[in-house]
């Protein structure tokens, strides 16, 4: 949730009907201040768990992840084998009159060389 300019300008004026104008300058220091402290900490939070869960978690999975690239080759392998034999199957039937015309073309070759 994101406070508009008119919200803001909303909260100032009643900041400076409760403070007063004299008092006012002080308490935005401090709430400056208490900004920035929680800034530092939120930050300092972040960079604890990101030190001290995610790259621990991240060096966990590496054994794992480097274990499972020869399985994901050899399934890569598997896959492309089947495609080949796929292929070869469905073609079975269309490679004939190929073959035929290339036996024939060979016949005619042999009897011109007789």
């Amino acid at each position: 949730m994101r406070i508009g300019v008119s919200e803001l300008i909303v909260v100032l004026i009643v900041a400076l009907l409760v403070l007063g104008p004299d008092k006012l300058p002080r308490y935005a220091r401090k709430l400056g201040a208490a900004l920035a402290e929680f800034r530092k900490a939120s930050d300092a939070a972040a960079r604890e768990i990101r030190e001290n869960v995610a790259e621990p978690l991240a060096e966990a999975q590496k054994p794992l992840r480097d274990a499972m690239e020869p399985l994901a080759e050899t399934e890569r392998a598997v896959k492309e084998n089947l495609r080949e034999a796929q292929d070869s199957l469905t073609n079975i039937g269309k490679d004939a009159p190929k073959a035929a015309q290339a036996v024939g073309a060979a016949e005619t070759v042999k009897e011109g060389a007789e």
